[in-house]
């Protein structure tokens, strides 16, 4: 029978004993009884861990060691937390022994020392500060250690108990996570290639089939009948007592064919693994059976167990068809996704779902009403979870597999929200018994008994069902909509004959090139080429059959699996820019020519990704240059206010993705400092001092050169990564208007996406004005999709527009303006990448004019002004100046590029003069 089910009863409201690590005081005024409150409590970390992996799910693509943080937020944070929880729960319960105050001070301790532990293993790794990874990881294991201890001596000291063999359980799996641990360390330490994988592979074992999956497969036990309201059928309990022995052995098996490069070993212990753990799952079989699930506790348990057994299976084909561990490592994704999210996440919201009700308590009305909660679209959660699963483990193209991962989140994403709620209602219905005697009364049978709850919902899966089953089907059809040719790309084989033969291919990305950047194999071999970037900027590969290696942050490496190759194939780097400096790849067949070409394929693709135009013909943007403006409009303040009188200038420039006009009507996702374009401008005096502290905020790679500063580029002038910062401190001893930008290559790219501003150096003795306005000249190269700018326009000179402060047309739109007589000075900027300027006012004269650092035109000291004039400032890229003038008489008075044509491209504007 089941022990939280005693006697063998079958109430209609799950009853288990209270937790005797906390009294058990019923309801008062202050709503939650100290039991309750404990299991509230001890959630929270639970939730806020599953939390974090939701984030970094949802922003993966532009997060460095995404996969890791995912997996470890999910296992060592959220599922390690449970674990610590219920395992002390369940052994009070199964030795019906309350434990001491002492004792329940420690489990706390215990549980702060964890999460410490859990955040100093992800800051280490994240961070790449070994000493902090190092230092998590053993805390984190004493912390197991200490805890399966404390598990074990509490059985010892309890009378026996036909259920301590769960305890065993407990106790072993604890043990075991310490081992994984180290390992974990010494993998942060960066081993070789061959002994990281060996390392992994262990990891893996110890972590994920001992320490969460004895504690899964031991609790299930006496939870799984529990959760059915039924018994488990009689003499179970030797062939629970009697696996354990065989699942420990499998996993010693595993570890040591690991570390020792046993590929036939690993195997061997893993297929021990998977019998031990079909024989425990057998009498759970026959009692589910008997006593078929009928809530989402226990379909979602039932499905977990089953992926335990395909991802298993995985394992084992993957060991058996790869002839050294070390490759093993590299196929390990998908596999860890059938366990994380298929087996782990799915029993941890099964059980959750199911136990949380019951330990908030408050009488068998309000279990009923919040259990009610958590189940909620139960049908529809375990279908979408499982099947969009399937669908991202298959060979599917890209976008079908992010559509179905998508759906799987927002399955996955459910839970919390409910358990969150079914706490509050929990919490409402204690603190206002009225509530509670207003819900409605359990359904009964004709005998007056009440009707059992799978009675009750027999019948409204099926609905759940089919909708969770339409929900992946329209998610399939949705990523197939967004990328047709996809679905009928060929794939590099070309009809030839596979020969049987690999070939394992070596390929770094290091400054705008792949090294090599050609593999050459006979038609009919498979082709796996292993992708590391040793670059301080983020690169991919990606190959015009669809394959793509994610991108990739320095030091990370992604394998590749191409498949039989017959015939060429070309790959490049997908980050905008990256294909136009030279990141392209090439597969080669023997023997010349293509055995069997893909007709259109390449073509198709040849502009695709990031680099060009947009997969599937997407067109760029155009600016409308003689477009109106929204009544709402604001342009660019062109105002420039005076040097402060401080020596010391402390900025903050940040590395931003921002929406931006950039002519009517068109707004584009632009690279920005301090999400502006261009960036903010600063100004100071020859002598002053500048420490700048870029953040990069955005996507990828970037990094900042000042031009009004003279030092080495090496350290101050490098590609930081998005979330690092560094300071850039220069003194200026020359005065000018300076360029700033973005120098992470391709720099061209950067600049046209609106990674540059002004550093104003004010000469000595500059004269004060009335009026002093700042223009910069920059061009737009709008890319397809969501890129910026298209580094094929840049590199053909066909800029889309040329603007004045980032946005064609704006001052004409939005006017500058001035007063008659006024002395208006314009400081202009020519950030490029590209075009020159010749700044010119239509109607005004030039009568004071300062080019790169000297004058050009003004009187001597103490004379009036020079006779002479100016009617141009000529200017290539990166150079600046400034020039004065003032206003004879009201009107309108055009601001322009005078290389006419760019004019007419958009720069130009009008100062109004009242």
């Amino acid at each position: 029978m089941s022990l939280l089910t005693p006697g063998g009863r079958r109430p209609e409201t799950p009853q288990t004993p209270g937790t005797p690590d906390t009294p058990t005081n019923g309801p008062g005024p202050q709503g939650f009884s100290d039991r309750a409150r404990w299991h509230v409590r001890s959630f929270l970390p639970v939730l806020a861990w599953l939390v974090a992996a939701a984030v970094v799910s949802v922003v993966h693509r532009f997060v460095p060691g995404s996969r890791w943080m995912l997996v470890h937020f999910l296992l060592l944070g959220a599922v390690s937390n449970a674990i610590v929880t219920w395992t002390w729960h369940f052994t009070g319960a199964l030795v019906r022994r309350p434990a001491s105050a002492t004792e329940t001070q420690h489990q706390v301790v215990r549980q702060i020392l964890l999460n410490v532990g859990v955040v100093g293993v992800s800051a280490g790794v994240v961070g790449g500060q070994l000493r902090t990874t190092v230092a998590g990881a053993v805390v984190v294991g004493g912390v197991l250690a200490w805890h399966g201890v404390a598990l074990g001596i509490r059985a010892r000291r309890s009378l026996s108990n036909r259920f301590r063999r769960t305890i065993t359980y407990y106790t072993a799996a604890c043990l075991l996570l310490p081992v994984g641990a180290a390992l974990g360390a010494f993998m942060a330490a960066g081993r070789s290639d061959e002994w990281q994988s060996r390392l992994v592979l262990a990891h893996l074992a110890l972590n994920l089939l001992g320490f969460v999956g004895l504690t899964i497969l031991g609790t299930l036990v006496t939870l799984w009948p529990t959760m059915l309201r039924t018994r488990l059928e009689e003499g179970s309990e030797r062939t629970f007592a009697a696996v354990l022995p065989i699942l420990l052995g499998a996993i010693v098996v595993t570890v040591a064919g690991s570390v020792l490069g046993l590929t036939w070993v690993v195997a061997a212990g893993l297929v021990l693994y998977a019998a031990g753990t079909v024989t425990l799952l057998i009498p759970l079989v026959r009692t589910a059976v008997r006593k078929p699930p009928w809530q989402f506790s226990t379909w979602s348990v039932g499905a977990g167990m089953v992926w335990l057994l395909v991802a298993l299976g995985q394992l084992v084909w993957l060991v058996v068809r790869t002839p050294r561990v070390a490759r093993v490592h590299d196929d390990l994704g998908l596999v860890v996704s059938s366990f994380a999210v298929g087996f782990v996440a799915q029993v941890l919201f099964g059980a959750l779902s199911y136990l949380l009700p019951v330990m908030l308590g408050g009488g068998p009305a309000a279990v009923r009403h919040t259990t009610s909660i958590t189940q909620r679209f139960g049908a529809w959660r375990v279908t979408v979870t499982s099947l969009g699963l399937l669908v991202c483990l298959l060979p599917v193209p890209s976008l079908v597999r992010v559509t179905a991962s998508v759906l799987v989140l927002v399955a996955l994403c459910l839970t919390p929200p409910l358990l969150v709620r079914a706490a509050v209602v929990a919490h409402r219905l204690r603190t206002h018994p009225e509530l509670t005697r207003a819900l409605p009364l359990p359904e009964r049978r004709a005998d007056g008994a009440p009707t059992p709850s799978h009675e009750r919902e027999r019948g409204r899966p099926l609905g759940g069902l089919v909708a969770g089953l339409a929900a992946v089907l329209l998610a399939v059809a949705g990523g197939v909509a967004m990328d047709p040719a996809a679905v009928f790309r060929s794939d590099a084989a070309g009809g030839v004959t596979p020969t049987g033969r690999t070939v394992d291919a070596t390929v770094t990305a290091q400054g705008m090139r792949f090294t090599p950047d050609t593999v050459t194999v006979n038609p009919g071999d498979r082709l796996v080429i292993t992708v590391t970037n040793t670059d301080a900027d983020v690169h991919d590969l990606t190959l015009e059959t669809g394959e793509q290696s994610g991108r990739l942050a320095r030091g990370q490496s992604a394998r590749m699996d191409v498949g039989v190759v017959g015939r060429s194939v070309e790959g490049w780097c997908s980050i905008v820019g990256h294909r136009q400096m030279g990141m392209v790849f090439h597969v080669r067949t023997t023997g010349g020519d293509d055995v069997a070409a893909a007709p259109g394929v390449a073509g198709a693709l040849a502009g695709g990704g990031h680099g060009g135009h947009a997969a599937g013909g997407a067109a760029s943007p155009k600016v409308d240059l003689h477009g109106t403006f929204p009544a709402d409009f604001t342009a660019r303040d062109a105002t420039l206010p005076p040097a402060p009188a401080a020596t010391l200038h402390r900025i903050t420039l940040r590395a931003q993705d921002v929406d931006l006009p950039v002519g009517p009507g068109v707004t584009r996702r632009m690279w920005t400092f301090n999400g502006q374009t261009p960036g903010p401008a600063i100004r100071g005096k020859v002598g002053d001092r500048f420490e700048i502290t870029l953040v990069n905020e955005g996507t990828i790679g970037h990094s900042i050169d000042f031009h009004a500063g003279a030092l080495a580029p090496d350290g101050p002038m490098r590609t930081i990564q998005p979330g690092e910062r560094l300071v850039y401190r220069f003194t200026a001893t020359r005065s000018g208007i300076w360029m700033y930008h973005c120098s992470t290559m391709p720099m061209s790219v950067h600049i046209a996406a609106g990674m540059a501003g002004a550093v104003i150096i004010d000469p000595p003795g500059l004269p004060r004005v009335d009026k002093e306005y700042l223009v910069v000249q920059s061009e737009l190269y709008l890319g397809a999709g969501s890129e910026p700018a298209d580094a094929a326009k840049i590199a053909a000179h066909q800029p889309d527009a040329v603007v004045f402060n980032g946005t064609s047309g704006q001052y004409d739109a939005r006017p500058l303006t001035a007063k008659v007589g006024e002395r208006v000075r314009f400081w202009v900027l020519d950030v490029g990448p590209d075009e020159p300027t010749t700044f010119h006012v239509v109607g005004a004269q030039f009568d004071r004019a300062f080019k790169e650092g000297a004058w050009l035109l003004r009187a001597a000291p103490g004379e009036p002004d020079a006779p002479g004039g100016s009617q141009a400032l000529d200017l290539g890229a990166a150079q600046g100046g400034f020039v004065e003038m003032t206003f004879p008489e009201a009107g309108h008075y055009p601001f322009v590029n005078h290389m006419m044509s760019r004019a007419e491209s958009g720069a130009h504007g009008i100062v109004e003069v009242r």
